[in-house]
């Protein structure tokens, strides 16, 4: 290429490329997105000429209105960007999607509901199809990917119209805890929730907000933790539940402070999620109180770590991985009215 193509500020177009290059607009398509239908020398010296004159491929803004489709996978997300690179249980589900994505040729897109209120930037016009992970109350985001009319399955979350994939989770919470409230002689327990209530301290929940009825997955633990401790004649009143606003391990250690230090100290700690679980342990190890002898501890999620604590965690697994998996191939094969509920297990460790 000359330095005059180089220099000149030209709106690149494949048709104007292809003219440039004297080869045909399939042949430089192809280059870029399908490079197995040319051969190796013919794509390398097609892209090269292409940097040469500034030409790096097709604008997708533009592909995706000329063919009704972009190849891009939104995920829609209730928390900032960075607690799901944080979070392991959100961390397993974002590896589910991507390798299955990877699988089916498709880009993804990530974008977070919080503060989206604040911006409206038309960039949930890009994608095809939406998986929507957690859930979206109050989220302006969620109701503009609705608007857009296009398809959707949520996550971990139930909504109407649209296909889903949960896990029944009053009934998993319900197995572990009967599980280890029956292993005891004269059990007392507590609680560390996480995200019963809106509130963004540490603390113990009040009588009227307990029993502030929603559908959260939080409350639905909760419900299956409350509906073992009675049918095993165990009372577990709210001073003894605590709340975690995030599932982080500062602030689920801070709670695990709390509960060891009352007295009488509970013998069992049901919680809402490994990261809080492995806080226990941590903050039990500090103290010099025994596990599972002084104490017993049972987690959710059966994320890595779960079996590499000390003692290693007693817990839930919800298989996080295999539900990024599944909600991309629903979108790939068109099933939008599913509801799938996945089955849970119960993991036997050493922590009860």
């Amino acid at each position: 290429m000359t330095e005059k193509l180089k220099s000149t500020k030209i709106v690149w177009t494949l048709k104007t490329v292809a003219k440039t290059l004297n080869v045909s607009t399939a042949t430089i398509s192809n280059a870029f997105n399908r490079p197995d239908q040319l051969s190796k020398s013919l794509r390398e010296r097609i892209l090269t000429e292409c940097a040469e004159i500034g030409y790096h491929g097709p604008n997708l803004t533009a592909r995706s209105l000329r063919k009704g489709e972009s190849g891009v996978l939104g995920v829609l997300l209730s928390d900032p960007l960075s607690y799901y690179f944080n979070d392991p249980v959100a961390n397993q589900f974002l590896s589910g999607i991507a390798e299955t994505i990877e699988k089916h040729q498709k880009q993804l897109l990530l974008l977070s509901g919080a503060d989206s209120g604040k911006h409206n930037s038309g960039i949930e016009s890009l994608p095809d199809s939406f998986i929507v992970y957690g859930s979206q109350e109050n989220n302006p985001l969620y109701k503009r990917v609705i608007q857009s009319g296009k398809p959707i399955v949520t996550v971990d979350f139930d909504a109407p119209e649209f296909a889903s994939i949960n896990i029944d989770n009053q009934a998993a919470a319900y197995e572990v805890a009967n599980f280890v409230l029956t292993k005891r002689v004269d059990p007392s327990a507590a609680i560390l929730g996480l995200r019963l209530i809106h509130s963004e301290r540490v603390c113990r929940i009040t009588e009227d907000e307990l029993y502030d009825e929603s559908e959260s997955v939080s409350r639905r633990r909760l419900n299956g933790y409350l509906q073992a401790a009675k049918e095993n004649q165990i009372v577990i009143s709210p001073e003894q539940i605590w709340h975690v606003p995030h599932n982080t391990f500062a602030l689920a250690k801070q709670a695990a402070k709390e509960v060891l230090s009352i007295n009488p100290r509970p013998n069992i700690i049901l919680c809402m999620s490994d990261v809080i679980a492995s806080a226990v342990l941590n903050v039990a190890a500090e103290m010099s109180i025994s596990i599972p002898n002084e104490l017993s501890v049972v987690g959710f999620d059966d994320i890595p770590e779960a079996n590499r604590t000390s003692p290693r965690l007693t817990t839930v697994c919800q298989k996080s991985k295999e539900k990024g998996e599944q909600a991309v191939l629903m979108l790939v094969k068109g099933e939008t009215i599913s509801k799938i509920l996945m089955p849970t297990k119960l993991i036997e460790r050493d922590s009860a």
